[in-house]
């Protein structure tokens, strides 16, 4: 299985474990949205399982809990989140009654950054002394969604890439169900001025980028055949389609075997968050859910690259379902039917066709 990635590469390899944990999650909350979206103005997308995408009311949202959206509604800062236009947007349904708008990111229900933005902005999260206290912020800290960091690079220039949140001196990655923290070829991260100074390159997870290459029209003319494609009715594959398919994967496996691969690292985020916490004199923490563990390793990997023992002390890791108990009733209710997130030891409202999920 591949996926693509940006700059013309391709991450090689097996469908992994991420993989596995980020679909099983994926399938759940499209279940529970599903259900939740009754009665709320919502489309579902044209993909299997369908992902629910929820267009705003008069005075609600049905991606948000109501108190959570009327002070996003009430902070014109925070409101300009709703400004990031929803990569697929234009492949989505239109709603039945259609808002003067385009599809918005946090419009999805498989948004980390909803999720984010419902927990830290309900009215008395930010004000609890217990959750300040869990992430280490200091009492009167404003919340800024999607800061743009300064990561200086060695050019004397600066990645401004934005980070989820900044909370006094706190940075937050959120995720939900992302499949990883993205994959850049080693010579991006070569361009960071503290990358060395920070990492100890060697127990940094790497992986092998394959370099896509434009195929040309009449390259394999002779080689290319309809028997490739299946047959209408039985949905059984013949022989004869059997041997097609065998015949083209080889074809596929040699064109990306002459096409070469670069190095590069994986879990780039982290790597590139990490350095932001090291440049602004921050502390970093990725928040997740306790279904994805893959997430966990990930960071835990990149923690252990760090050199100082100072730093490594600034990063942090925690799960949403850690962090649900610490709040408001109303938001623990909400996070357990959309989310299924509820406390440690807790088990989540059930919801039809769970059992399915394996």
């Amino acid at each position: 299985m591949r996926a693509p990635d940006r700059g013309g590469v391709i991450w090689l390899g097996m469908a992994s474990e991420s993989s596995v944990y980020a679909g099983q999650l994926r399938r759940e909350l499209g279940l529970r949205n599903r259900l939740h979206a009754r009665g709320r103005l919502h489309v579902e997308s044209y993909g299997n399982p369908p992902v629910i995408v929820y267009a705003p009311e008069k005075g609600r949202h049905g991606n948000f809990l109501d108190a959570a959206y009327a002070a996003i509604a009430a902070r014109p800062e925070w409101m300009r989140r709703f400004g990031k236009i929803h990569a697929q947007g234009r492949a989505l349904p239109r709603p039945e009654a259609e808002p003067l708008r385009r599809w918005r990111e946090l419009d999805s229900s498989m948004s980390s950054d909803a999720l984010l933005m419902n927990v830290f902005c309900t009215p008395g999260v930010a004000d609890s002394a217990a959750v300040r206290r869990m992430l280490g912020v200091e009492e009167g800290e404003p919340t800024v969604f999607g800061w743009k960091a300064r990561v200086p690079l060695k050019s004397g220039r600066f990645d401004r890439t934005e980070v989820d949140m900044l909370w006094g001196s706190l940075l937050v990655e959120a995720k939900l169900t992302e499949g990883d923290f993205q994959t850049r070829a080693a010579t991006v991260l070569d361009g960071y001025r503290d990358f060395d100074a920070v990492f100890e390159r060697g127990l940094l997870p790497r992986v092998e980028l394959r370099i896509a290459r434009r195929r040309e029209a009449i390259e394999f003319p002779e080689e290319f055949t309809q028997e490739w494609e299946p047959t209408e009715g039985t949905g059984e594959v013949s022989a004869a389609e059997s041997e097609a398919l065998a015949f083209r994967s080889a074809i596929v496996a040699r064109v990306e075997e002459a096409a070469g691969s670069v190095a590069a690292y994986a879990s780039y985020q982290l790597i590139r968050n990490v350095l932001a916490a090291y440049a602004e004199g921050c502390s970093f923490c990725v928040v997740h859910d306790a279904r994805r563990p893959d997430l966990r390793e990930a960071w835990f990997e990149v923690m252990t690259a760090v050199k100082s023992a100072e730093l490594r002390v600034r990063l942090k890791v925690l799960t949403w379902q850690e962090l649900a108990p610490l709040l408001p009733e109303a938001l623990q209710e909400f996070l357990d039917l959309k989310y299924g997130i509820v406390g440690p030891g807790r088990v989540a409202s059930p919801v039809e066709g769970m059992g399915d999920i394996v």
